[in-house]
């Protein structure tokens, strides 16, 4: 997980990368939370069924990421002869890339419920939740995303600053507990 994230928001572009913002510390933390565990698994799931149809998948979030992981491993080591963490950064993007598309077959592995994009979609979703939340739920530590686009936070007024188009908003963002960036 440390190398993905890495890959998906990574350092030294106009922001913090998703190391430097604990982003896996937040999906590490949500995954051992309710939100990991806690969902409806009472069939019948249609696997096949369009994403409008809402989740179909008979797996907890947590359990998706250590059957995607696994898999993603399992393909890197068949492939590259290397874990996904061992590979370089420009292969470790042709192998997100891959995920993305659905041009990793999980069902080769044993794996007929969860494709690939599904685990990517996971993973990139929970990656930006990560990136963006409050730092309170383990990501963004020092409020560093929100300072990089200029977020101001949970302040509790700014109405003073809604119409004033144009003009950069001068103070830093406030957590929900009150901590200042």
């Amino acid at each position: 997980m440390l190398a993905a994230c890495d890959r998906l928001i990574p350092a030294g572009g106009r922001g913090p990368g998703a190391l430097e913002t604990n982003v896996p510390v937040f999906i590490d933390q949500q995954m051992h939370g309710d939100f990991g565990h806690e969902i409806y698994l009472q069939g019948p799931f249609n696997t096949q069924a369009p994403k409008e149809l809402g989740y179909q998948l008979p797996y907890t979030p947590q359990q998706i990421y250590q059957r995607g992981i696994k898999l993603t491993d399992a393909y890197c080591r068949q492939k590259y002869h290397k874990r996904f963490s061992e590979l370089d950064a420009a292969t470790q993007d042709v192998v997100l890339k891959a995920l993305q598309d659905n041009d990793i077959h999980f069902a080769d592995g044993g794996e007929n419920a969860l494709k690939a994009g599904q685990f990517f979609g996971e993973m990139m979703s929970d990656s930006k939740n990560g990136y963006l939340s409050d730092p309170m739920y383990g990501g963004n530590k020092g409020m560093k995303a929100w300072i990089a686009i200029g977020f101001p936070g949970a302040r509790a007024s700014f109405l003073e600053w809604v119409a004033q188009h144009n003009v950069k908003y001068p103070l830093g963002p406030v957590s929900l507990k009150g901590l200042r960036a």
